[in-house]
């Protein structure tokens, strides 16, 4: 897929590339477009619009990952427009945000979109949702020298946005590829309110990262307060969080501080997550293409994994669903689901300290083994390190107020 995406992507003027989720469409399209930039030029030269922070941060990653030398930044909603501004001060060569606060850049004059050749609309069935059409006709009419337009998805839609002003596009489709090591099963709920069948089935399932897929906002408060009432440890996720939270829970759910996420169809997209096992529909996806997006969450490139369908016994699933081998249910387990905690450190790369600074002052002054640090994320200004529960308050008291690279750092778990 990619390598015949890179070649029409090189020959055509207008691509639509479908390929199922975790198949590699961010690849596909970046390898292309980074042999496309000109280091003479010192404008934004490729403009990559996505439906959610995550998935703009979540490109911005891949991108810096590769270290092509060019520049990109990562602009969305959420985020302070002062970071936005120091940001593009230095202009990348790629930029990526969301609708909204791209247009709104636009309007501010911010950024010059002259030498903007290359367009990309990612994830462009959810744009067809979410009501983007103003904004997208608007940051169009700024890319008058606009060559190329990439337009991707994990879903084949019967309409295509009329904003884009597509001719003639060129179709690339893996959807029937499928994903091979996907299996789909249901679980039965005797009773219609599906909490006890739930608790049940995580610990049928083991401690193992998987997502809890529920369609509105007040169900997962509502799941939530019973997974902690059952000792069931987990974050949430759903677009009414502040942008820290939202942050701080994917992180502790990469580093196994959560082994589950509770999320709505935010979460089915975009996402720098680790490998799942499983996803639970906990409620029931109300159009296929988010039973797709949500299960491809899960079985990810050769990756097994199973999606579950919490199903009342009296329920009626969708036809595009159909009929489901049952997973039988084994009563009485009770999991422990807590082994790590994440600890908060106020210094990053900003201030010169490396990982190894942090994974050093934690094995010599805090006298911990490396089966007791986990995971150490480092960020600009901060970092969030995994350790074992046992050895969290050791950790905070030697660390708080302590230096790291000459640096005084505060500490606390979050």
């Amino acid at each position: 897929m990619q390598d015949e995406a890179r070649i029409a992507i090189h020959a055509n003027p207008e691509i639509i590339l479908l390929s199922p989720t975790g198949s590699g469409k961010t690849v596909a399209f970046l390898l292309p477009l980074i042999q496309s930039l000109s280091s003479k030029i010192t404008e934004v030269q490729a403009l990559i619009l996505v439906p959610s922070r995550e998935l703009a941060i979540q490109i911005d990653q891949v991108f810096r990952n590769m270290g092509t030398g060019f520049k990109s930044n990562a602009i969305y909603g959420g985020r302070p427009f002062s970071k936005d501004k120091i940001d593009l001060k230095h202009r990348p060569a790629i930029l990526i945000g969301t609708p909204g606060r791209i247009a709104d850049h636009l309007r501010r004059k911010t950024f010059s979109p002259d030498l903007i050749s290359t367009l990309v609309l990612d994830e462009y069935d959810k744009s067809l949702e979410v009501g983007f059409e103003g904004e997208m006709s608007e940051i169009l009419s700024h890319l008058k020298g606009l060559r190329k337009k990439i337009m991707t998805s994990a879903t084949k839609e019967e309409s295509m946005p009329v904003f884009m002003g597509l001719e003639n596009p060129i179709m690339i489709n893996y959807l029937s590829d499928g994903v091979a090591q996907l299996k789909i099963k249901s679980i039965i709920s005797p009773d219609k309110d599906k909490l006890e069948t739930l608790a049940k089935a995580l610990n049928h399932l083991g401690r193992q990262p998987g997502i809890i897929f529920c369609n509105f906002k007040d169900s997962i408060d509502r799941v939530s307060d019973f997974l902690s009432s059952q000792e069931i440890e987990h974050g949430c996720y759903y677009g009414g969080l502040e942008q820290i939270d939202r942050e701080r829970c994917l992180i502790k759910f990469r580093n196994g501080t959560h082994q589950l996420i509770l999320a709505t169809d935010l979460a089915a997209r975009g996402l720098d997550i680790p490998e799942l096992k499983f996803i639970i529909h906990y409620h029931l996806p109300m159009r296929a293409h988010e039973f797709t997006h949500r299960n491809g969450r899960t079985a990810r490139m050769n990756a097994d994994g199973t999606a579950y369908v919490i199903k009342w016994a009296e329920e009626e699933l969708p036809d595009f669903i159909g009929e489901l081998e049952e997973e039988v249910i084994k009563e009485g387990i009770k999991r422990e689901w807590t082994e790590w905690g994440t600890v908060f450190i106020s210094g990053g790369r900003k201030d010169k300290i490396s990982k190894g600074d942090i994974a050093g002052f934690l094995f010599k002054q805090c006298d911990l083994n490396k089966d007791e640090v986990g995971i150490i994320e480092l960020k600009n200004d901060c970092a969030f390190v995994a350790i074992h529960t046992s050895k969290i308050d050791q950790v905070i008291e030697k660390l708080n107020n302590a230096k790291i690279k000459k640096r005084k750092i505060r500490a606390y778990e979050i």
